[in-house]
């Protein structure tokens, strides 16, 4: 299993409006960075994700499941545009802020803090296993 962070605007789509599509999930459509797609490219229907919450929360909010592997995004005629799938699995029983994990030592190296502008990201294992003991979550 592999370990992702994906970023959305919750005044675009919500941690709310996740849980909310169950376990059928919902495309992770719109990326339009190469880079995040290529990671998108790379995941397996079972990884686990951080749902992150950008713009003024700026926090780890819930823990997503990958539930279908890259496919073409339904939003786009251009095939270069592929994505997968995710699904809610749990909220993360206390928000891990940005700032929180900036001040983190261990977490120094992490993407989220040298590249906060990237949508789709890989998270490494000891990295999920840090922030899941911040927030308080066992998943």
């Amino acid at each position: 299993m592999r370990y992702w962070l994906f970023k959305s605007e919750p005044s675009t789509w919500s941690w709310d409006q996740q849980v909310a599509k169950g376990d059928v999930g919902e495309e992770w459509d719109g990326v339009r960075n190469y880079q995040a797609r290529n990671f998108m490219r790379e995941m397996a229907v079972g990884d686990r994700g951080f749902f992150y919450h950008s713009q003024k929360e700026k926090s780890v909010v819930g823990i997503v499941e990958v539930c279908a592997e890259a496919h073409p995004d339904s939003t786009t005629d251009d095939e270069r545009w592929e994505c997968v799938d995710i699904k809610a699995v749990a909220p993360v029983k206390t928000p891990v802020s940005l700032d929180m994990i900036k001040t983190d030592p261990r977490l120094a190296d992490m993407v989220l803090v040298r590249n906060s502008r990237l949508s789709v990201q890989p998270v490494t294992e000891a990295e999920w296993q840090i922030i899941l003991e911040m927030s308080g979550s066992q998943t």
